[in-house]
C-alpha cells in the first residue's frame, strides 16, 4: 500500500458526496484531477471501492469501511497538527459553525480578522436551512450557530451580533403611490415565500398576521437567493432582508417598496447550547467577538444599519 493522504482526503469526500462532481467542488479540484485521485487509490485495493450504477457512482460495502478508516487516519493526522501548534504557543484546533442560508452575507466579515490572527485554527461551516442548522446544535456537532429567530425548544446562550431589517422588495420600474395603506399594497401583489421552517418566512408571515392581510401567493423557494432571482426575473415581490442585497440596490436593479410597519428588525445572533463547554478555540472566538464586533459592524455593514 502507497496511498497518500490527499487520496484519502478525495476518496472520504467522494464517499460524503457520493458524488465525483460535488466532491470536486467542495475541494476546489478539477473533475478529472478528482477521478484520477480516485482511480490511483483504487488501484491499491483487490476489491471494488465505488462501482457506477446507470450515470450515479455507488459507493461499496467495502469502500464504505475504507472511508470510516480514511477519516479517523485524517483526523488524527489533524490532531498531530494540532499539537504541533499548541507546543510552539499557537492558538489551534477546529471551529465549527453552522448558519442558515442568508447568514453567508453576515458571518463570513466576523471570522476573517480571527482566522487571520490564528493560521492554525481550522474552519468548519455548514451553510444549510435552519432545520438543519437547530439539528447540528441539539447533536453538539458544532462550536456555533448563526440565526436570526432563537429555536423554541432548546435552551441556548446567545451574542447578539447585528440587526437584521426586512423590506418589502420588487423588481425596479414599478411605481407605487406615495402613502398607500399596507391593505392596498398587497391586495394584487404575488408574493414569493421562503420555505416552511424558514426564519425570513416566520418572520413574513407574523407581519401578514398581525396586519390581517389577505396575500397572494406566487410560488415558495428554498433560499433567499433564489427569492432574489426570482424578484429580478419578474416573478413576483417578498419580505426580505436587506443584508443580501446590497449590490441589487445600489445598480438600481431592486427596490425598497416604503410600506406602513415595515422594515421589520429582528437580529443575527450567535447561539451555542446552554453550559456548553467551549473548546480553547471557541471560547477565543467568542471572546474575540465580544470584544470587536462593534468594530465590525462599523466597518462593514454600516450601510444596512
Amino acid at each position: 500500500m502507497n496511498y497518500t493522504l490527499n487520496q484519502l482526503r478525495v476518496f472520504l469526500k467522494i464517499v460524503q458526496t457520493e458524488s465525483v462532481t460535488k466532491a470536486s467542488e467542495e475541494l476546489f479540484l478539477s473533475q478529472p484531477a478528482v477521478s484520477i485521485q480516485l482511480k490511483n487509490f483504487q488501484d491499491q485495493f483487490p476489491i471494488p471501492l465505488t462501482e457506477v450504477v446507470g450515470r450515479k457512482i455507488q459507493i461499496t460495502d467495502f469502500g464504505r469501511e475504507i472511508a470510516e478508516s480514511a477519516e479517523q487516519i485524517l483526523q488524527q493526522v489533524q490532531a498531530i497538527d494540532f499539537k504541533t501548534a499548541a507546543y510552539k504557543g499557537l492558538l489551534a484546533g477546529r471551529l465549527r459553525i453552522s448558519i442558515v442560508s442568508t447568514a453567508k452575507y453576515v458571518m463570513p466579515y466576523f471570522l476573517t480578522d480571527f482566522m487571520n490572527l490564528h493560521p492554525e485554527v481550522k474552519l468548519q461551516m455548514d451553510v444549510t436551512n435552519k432545520q438543519k442548522v437547530i439539528e447540528s446544535l441539539e447533536n453538539n456537532e458544532i462550536d456555533f450557530a448563526l440565526v436570526s429567530l432563537l429555536p423554541s425548544k432548546m435552551k441556548v446562550e446567545k451574542l447578539d451580533l447585528l440587526d437584521n431589517n426586512l423590506y418589502l422588495v420588487g423588481k425596479t420600474g414599478i411605481d407605487f403611490k406615495p402613502d398607500q395603506k399596507v391593505e392596498e399594497i398587497f391586495k394584487n401583489l404575488p408574493l414569493i415565500f421562503r420555505e416552511e421552517g424558514s426564519g425570513t418566512r416566520q418572520t413574513m408571515e407574523k407581519f401578514i398576521e398581525d396586519q390581517n392581510l389577505t396575500v397572494i401567493k406566487r410560488m415558495e423557494l428554498a433560499t433567499n437567493e433564489a427569492v432574489k432571482q426570482s424578484i429580478l426575473a419578474g416573478l413576483g415581490f417578498s419580505i426580505m432582508p436587506l443584508i443580501g442585497l446590497r449590490n441589487e440596490l445600489e445598480t438600481g436593479k431592486l427596490q425598497i417598496i416604503p410600506c406602513p410597519g415595515l422594515p421589520i428588525t429582528t437580529e443575527w445572533q450567535l447561539i451555542w447550547r446552554e453550559g456548553k463547554k467551549h473548546s480553547p478555540v471557541s471560547e477565543e472566538f467568542l471572546a474575540y467577538l465580544k470584544i470587536h464586533k462593534e468594530e465590525i459592524i462599523a466597518d462593514k455593514f454600516a450601510w444596512c444599519n
